[in-house]
């Protein structure tokens, strides 16, 4: 069988099972809890960020925590990461059949897979997938929120910021947006590097913007992910659903100093 190894363990997150399981469910814990007016129906996608859990993971959690009563709700996970390590244009898949985190390994859908490759945009890269995080970071806190024998697509989006690539990244996404118990994960950071009243204004503007689904406002530089989630929003728009945003910091307001600050920002869509 053909695993990607945990690439991160032991530098964005701790490598040690128990340790890494202790955290994430702090984190979850630490989350509101849902309401008696929430959803009846679960998600079909959460946004999330991706940086080391010390920095990001207590705003993922609020994501994840959005889960937690539709534990069994979900056989599929899509996740969508972003390219630090190689350049992408479309959708770039791995051969690996499973990945292992310290908290166990997760098959891949193969047949979700095969039928995604089938479609132009659609390729095999696991030069792009070896080192890359933005993917890894989210699978302890799926393994800790769902129940197991969930299947696993990890897909890394990326092209130019036109309205012709987010269409046809949308139009690769969309045949397991609100699948039949299928969950969508779209990983993204927010600003990058400035001082933290300046990415407070700025990630306050791009969370009104992913929450409008104004897609076309969103660039690089506002979100690192900004390919994925413009997808996500052009699919959100096509079946009229709602974003919800559920936690909006920074890496000074985690555990970061203030100067050159990173924003993270979770949503829930249904």
């Amino acid at each position: 069988m053909r695993v990607r190894p945990a690439a991160v363990a032991g530098t964005f997150y701790p490598a040690d099972p128990v340790a890494l399981a202790t955290m994430v469910d702090g984190y979850l814990t630490a989350a509101p809890a849902a309401g008696p007016s929430a959803s009846a129906r679960p998600p079909v996608a959460i946004i999330a960020p991706h940086a080391g859990f010390v920095y990001s993971g207590p705003v993922a959690g609020h994501a994840y925590a959005a889960l937690r009563r539709w534990s069994d709700a979900f056989d599929r996970v899509v996740v969508v990461g972003v390219p630090h390590r190689a350049p992408v244009r479309g959708l770039a898949l791995c051969s690996a059949e499973a990945w292992d985190t310290p908290l166990g390994r997760i098959a891949v859908d193969a047949d979700a897979a095969a039928a995604l490759l089938t479609h132009p945009g659609a390729y095999l890269d696991d030069r792009a997938h070896a080192h890359e995080h933005s993917l890894e970071v989210h699978l302890p806190f799926l393994q800790r929120v769902l129940v197991d024998g969930w299947r696993l697509l990890p897909v890394i989006a990326g092209g130019a910021m036109d309205a012709a690539d987010t269409g046809h990244l949308a139009d690769l996404l969309a045949p397991w947006w609100g699948a039949a118990r299928t969950l969508v994960v779209v990983s993204t950071d927010l600003s990058h590097y400035q001082p933290q009243r300046a990415a407070q204004a700025l990630d306050e503007a791009t969370a009104a913007d992913i929450e409008g689904a104004r897609w076309e406002l969103l660039d690089g530089a506002r979100a690192c992910g900004a390919s994925g989630v413009r997808a996500a929003l052009e699919l959100t728009r096509r079946h009229h659903e709602r974003v919800t945003l559920l936690d909006l910091r920074t890496s000074a307001d985690t555990a970061g100093s203030e100067d050159r600050v990173v924003g993270y920002g979770s949503f829930v869509i249904r």
